[in-house]
């Protein structure tokens, strides 16, 4: 009978697994110097995680904010807002911060190599659009204008991210997301 792995070292694991690719990046994972860096090996990441992919999956899962609890019962314009600036402050100063960099880089790759990369570029991508498209429809924008309205915040803070991790200039960069929260609610 096979063993059942043991959640608590799994989400450990998952946890420098994290760090790691914060550290070294996605383009070149390999799991053998992974897990000798974790000091593990690439059996116990395989039997942790399945595969390579699977386990880049969970480690991107894991670091990204929880949109959807951000932009649930949004009921007015102005706790919108509220939201964005919540999701615009974890991903620059909260503890998704170092993980927006994993993300640039998966989106980034996805234009290269399309075949490993796109499936979770693409999830990237609509875990944080869907929720906000709800938000943005239960304000009463129909659903093709809320998903464009949508894409403004998630592509606008995105791109903000990029820029800020490459320039540093956080006042700038700060006011910028500001005007993209504003203008994806204004009419």
């Amino acid at each position: 009978m096979p063993r059942t792995a043991d959640p608590v070292k799994r989400a450990e694991l998952l946890k420098q697994v994290i760090e790691y690719l914060q550290e070294h990046g996605v383009a070149d994972m390999s799991l053998a110097p992974m897990a000798a860096a974790l000091g593990t090996s690439k059996r116990m990441l395989l039997y942790y995680f399945g595969d390579r992919g699977e386990l880049l999956a969970q480690a991107l899962n894991a670091s990204r904010p929880d949109v959807s609890g951000m932009f649930d019962d949004i009921g007015t314009e102005a706790e919108f807002v509220a939201a964005a600036q919540s999701l615009w402050r974890a991903i620059t100063r909260g503890a998704q911060r170092r993980t927006v960099g994993l993300m640039l880089q998966v989106l980034s790759l996805a234009i290269t190599d399309p075949d490993t990369y796109q499936p979770y570029a693409d999830q990237a991508v609509t875990l944080m659009l869907d929720p906000i498209t709800r938000a943005l429809e239960g304000l009463g924008y129909r659903k093709p204008e809320a998903r464009v309205r949508a894409s403004l915040i998630v592509s606008g803070l995105r791109g903000l991210c990029q820029d800020g991790l490459v320039t540093g200039d956080s006042a700038r960069i700060n006011a910028a997301a500001n005007l993209v929260i504003a203008a994806a609610v204004t009419t």
